[in-house]
């Protein structure tokens, strides 16, 4: 009995320790961590290019596709085997192929798949270049001067693939149109 009795205390002193770091230490090392400056601005989210924003209409650059339902981010967790996801990757491919006015075999494969966060700000340089004749039409820009924005915009990436961020590309348009 009492091997059970000193196992049960030793239970209960590892919940609760647990249970003060995990429910009051790291919540509130987290609060402390957005309230350090520069990471918020009088309550308001910061301006940032690190997350896709999506905009509606033809005068802008469309991000990857998002499997996440904001605020939230997060992946679909279904692979290139699975039929559903096989069948939503066909529609976005004929959708894509519409909107730019190409034929499906030219749409590029970040422009039918979404990122594993959902909130991606970065498309492949091809993607991009399939988009700039829709843009630089909406926008009554010449199509000479949307590729030099998506050159000025495009980054290396870890993969040493080139990417161009969509969300500051946007808002160069914005400041072109």
């Amino acid at each position: 009995m009492n091997a059970l009795v000193r196992q049960t205390l030793a239970g209960l002193r590892v919940l609760l320790v647990l249970t003060a770091i995990t429910g009051v230490l790291y919540p509130a090392a987290v609060w402390g961590v957005s309230r350090l400056p520069g990471l918020h601005a009088n309550a308001e989210a910061v301006d940032t290019t690190l997350v896709a924003v999506p905009r509606e209409g033809d005068r802008w650059f469309v991000p990857r596709p998002s499997a996440a339902t904001l605020p939230a981010s997060g992946g679909s967790n279904k692979g290139e085997r699975n039929t559903d996801y096989d069948a939503v990757v066909a529609e976005r491919r004929t959708e894509v192929a519409r909107r730019e006015g190409v034929t499906e075999d030219r749409v590029p494969q970040d422009a039918v798949t979404a990122s594993a966060s959902g909130l991606d700000p970065l498309i492949s340089t091809a993607y991009a270049d399939l988009q700039v004749p829709r843009v630089a039409r909406a926008n009554g820009l010449g199509e000479d001067r949307v590729r030099e924005l998506v050159a000025e915009h495009a980054e290396g990436r870890w993969s040493g693939a080139p990417d161009v961020n969509v969300t500051a590309l946007n808002r160069a348009i914005d400041t072109e149109g």
